[in-house]
Parts: structure tokens; C-alpha cells; sequence
């Protein structure tokens, strides 16, 4: 995707500022997730949390091979496991601004995550604007110099009801909201505040569309995630 770096920000309005980015691993064939996806489903209503749904591919040999998910969502939770330390990848997994992973299913563990989050994390803002036929995301600057990170695109897709034919949700109709189908690194930040301009109709084009400041482990897989907005929601079936 090409980028067009437009300088500076100076003289920008108050930049927004979520809650934080909830990012729930999730899969069609795992019998935990349930109940997880139910909860993402009443967290996606929200308008202070940016949520997306990252659909996993290892329980595909339990008898269903989950119709949403992408060797890309299976690596990028595996990118979180290294960068928190964990043991070992799960589902469902709920994983609070790149720092902190929970269980999908806690309603309680969530909140109160996002509740610590909030105090410190989501450090720069960001904005969405419509330039003619661009849309232009502008990013604030950073209290530390050294500041680097990734402007990340994450595209996903409206609610999709999905009936379940085999494997341990067998007869199940389940309803999935903001399924991730492509993530893409669109450009660096270096702590700068910063624009950066994207052709309106290829997101239009894509569905739904949220935009991720994320520092960058030392392994090169995702840290901390510094900034968050959503550029378009999808529209509902």
C-alpha cells in the first residue's frame, strides 16, 4: 500500500484517544470460545475501546476448519506470546494494548485490565480525517526521543453469522464481529507528530478499518500499542 508522508502536524486539533485495543484470539472450533466471543460481541458495541477479533488456525484438526482464520492471525499471536513471556498461545486469549493477556472468557480480568491500561498506556494520539480521496491519519508526538513504532492497518469485516458443522461446536449458529482478514504495516513513526496519507478507496474497498501505532519487540514481533483509531467501521449486513 503506498503511503505519502505529509511532514508535521503543528496546529492539529486535540488528538483522540481510546480506552485501549482489546484483541481477542479466538477459533470456530474451540469449545471455550463461546462464551469469549459473546463478551467481544458486547465490547465491540463500545466507542471508547478499539476490539478486533483475530480468528486462529491450530484447532482446525478438532473437525472444523474455522472459516476466518489466517496463518497471519496464528503468527501474530504467537508474536505476543514471546514478546509477554508467555508459555504457551491459547484460546481465547484477550491481549490489552500489546502489554498485558488475559483469558477471553473474564469479564472481570478484562476489565480490570483495560481499567490499569488506561492510567499509562496509549500514549499518543491519533486522528482520522478525509482529505478529498485520501483519508490522512494524523499521529502526536511522543515524550520519549527515542520513541519508534510501526502505523499499522488492520482490516476486518462485519458481523457474520456462521452456522458450525463439525468439531466440538457441532449445531452451533455463531455470530462473529470485527474478524481480522489482513493486517498491513503502512509506515515508521519516530516519535514525531506526523501525517500520513491513504487512499480512501482501498479502505473502502476492504470492509472495516482500525489503525495501530505498535512499538516493535526485539524479535521484530508487535510490543506495546502507543496509538489507536478506528478509520471506518464496517457496514453491518
Amino acid at each position: 500500500m503506498a503511503v505519502s508522508l505529509l511532514g508535521g502536524v503543528a496546529g492539529a486539533a486535540e488528538l483522540a484517544k481510546p480506552v485501549g485495543v482489546v484483541e481477542l484470539f479466538t477459533s470456530q472450533g474451540c469449545n471455550s470460545c463461546p462464551r469469549a466471543d459473546a463478551l467481544f460481541t458486547e465490547m465491540a458495541q463500545r466507542d471508547d475501546i478499539v476490539t478486533l477479533a483475530y480468528h486462529v488456525t491450530y484447532w482446525d484438526y478438532l473437525g472444523w476448519r474455522d472459516t476466518m482464520a489466517s496463518k497471519d492471525n496464528t503468527e501474530r499471536q504467537y508474536s505476543y506470546m514471546r514478546a509477554l513471556g508467555a508459555g504457551s498461545v491459547y484460546t481465547p486469549q484477550v491481549v490489552v494494548n500489546g502489554r498485558f493477556h488475559v483469558n477471553g472468557a473474564n469479564r472481570a480480568a478484562i476489565n480490570d485490565t483495560l481499567a490499569e491500561a488506561a492510567e499509562d498506556s496509549l500514549p499518543v494520539g491519533l486522528t482520522v480525517r478525509t482529505v478529498g480521496d485520501s483519508v490522512v491519519i494524523d499521529a502526536g508526538e511522543s515524550k520519549t526521543p527515542s520513541a519508534k513504532a510501526h502505523l499499522v492497518l488492520v482490516y476486518y469485516g462485519p458481523p457474520l453469522q456462521v452456522d458450525i458443522g463439525r468439531g466440538e461446536n457441532n449445531g452451533r449458529k455463531m455470530t462473529y464481529w470485527n474478524a481480522v482478514s489482513d493486517v498491513q504495516t503502512a509506515g515508521m513513526w519516530h516519535g514525531k507528530a506526523q501525517s500520513y496519507e491513504l487512499p480512501a478507496s482501498e479502505i473502502a474497498r476492504k470492509g472495516g478499518c482500525a489503525v495501530l501505532l505498535q512499538s516493535v519487540a526485539a524479535d521484530g514481533g508487535p510490543g506495546p500499542i502507543l496509538g489507536a483509531a478506528i478509520v471506518r467501521k464496517p457496514s453491518k449486513p
